[in-house]
């Protein structure tokens, strides 16, 4: 996918050398041009380079404890739920009787977490190239995964994701899988572009549901425009949806999802068969419920427009 790069100098605070002087250590997030979030670190956890990329974890004033890859947040534990709920459970009850999840990327297993509330699952496959990634958080964001890592349904594989689906026993094996990719820079370029979506639909079974972080409408609009175009190619159908997670910044949140040969999502029949589930589960959630769920689908004008 063509798209403009980050900028460049995205540096976050030494939380030493702030300590030393007297003045609050701060992150900075420089992902869009011309625009920044800084956050206030109360403690840093975790500051290493891995094979793949700089991981830092810190605890901040008012988002939680929070990682960054390269500078860029991935997840905090006060708002992972908008992100990793709708991700999951809204396919996940609309389909019905998911049994096999893959989840791209995803180390920190906030969204694994999610996928084993439903007892119809037998299997979760974690996919994530960066092992410390893993470590990490299983000692750190306990929170968000602890009940992943004790679950015996939980598989983890260190390994490129993008190889994986191609790999013969993940043919036709999967009834979900979620996307949890990166911005589409260093190791997370390949989990874009058609080659990427058409090793998806391999892996999917008929019936089943793919979901995609599409980028923040309101900086990245071009990210939905040529995700869609790409997954009309391989798929029957595919759409749009939306969440709102605070801290990645700009409002609203796409995500896209595509289905092999299955029903559509967000249809009035597909919403109130999700809302029967989840009273029948008593799922409990710190973000998703059927309102949210019927809501979701509705798009402002603005971002119905850049659909294709």
């Amino acid at each position: 996918m063509a798209r403009p790069q980050p900028q460049p100098a995205r540096k976050l605070a030494n939380a030493r050398s702030g300590a030393r002087s007297g003045k609050a250590s701060v992150a900075t997030e420089r992902l869009h041009k011309g625009y920044a979030q800084s956050m206030e670190i109360t403690k840093m956890l975790a500051d290493e380079k891995s094979q793949f990329q700089q991981i830092r974890i810190f605890d901040t004033v008012a988002n939680g404890r929070v990682m960054t890859l390269d500078d860029i947040v991935q997840i905090t534990d006060r708002d992972e739920s908008a992100y990793a709920d709708m991700l999951t459970h809204l396919p996940m009850l609309e389909h019905g009787k998911v049994e096999r999840v893959m989840i791209v990327g995803g180390g920190d297993l906030s969204i694994a977490d999610e996928a084993l509330k439903h007892k119809t699952v037998k299997e979760v496959v974690l996919v994530d190239i960066d092992g410390r990634v893993i470590e990490l958080c299983r000692k750190l964001f306990g929170s968000v995964n602890a009940r992943a890592f004790r679950d015996r349904r939980m598989k983890i594989e260190v390994a490129d994701a993008f190889e994986y689906l191609g790999r013969k026993e993940s043919k036709n094996r999967f009834d979900l899988i979620i996307a949890d990719r990166p911005d589409p820079v260093g190791p997370g370029k390949a989990l874009f572009g058609e080659t990427f979506y058409d090793r998806v639909k391999g892996a999917l079974r008929k019936g089943g549901y793919a979901t995609f972080q599409t980028g923040v409408p309101f900086y990245q609009p071009w990210e939905i425009t040529e995700a869609l175009e790409e997954l009309s190619r391989f798929f029957p159908r595919s759409g749009l949806y939306l969440t709102v997670v605070p801290t990645y910044i700009g409002g609203f949140m796409a995500l896209s999802w595509a289905s092999k040969g299955g029903k559509a999502l967000g249809t009035p029949a597909g919403i109130a068969k999700a809302a029967r589930a989840y009273k029948r589960m008593k799922l409990k959630c710190d973000y998703y419920n059927p309102q949210v769920h019927a809501a979701a689908f509705a798009l402002p004008n603005w971002i119905a427009k850049l659909v294709p």
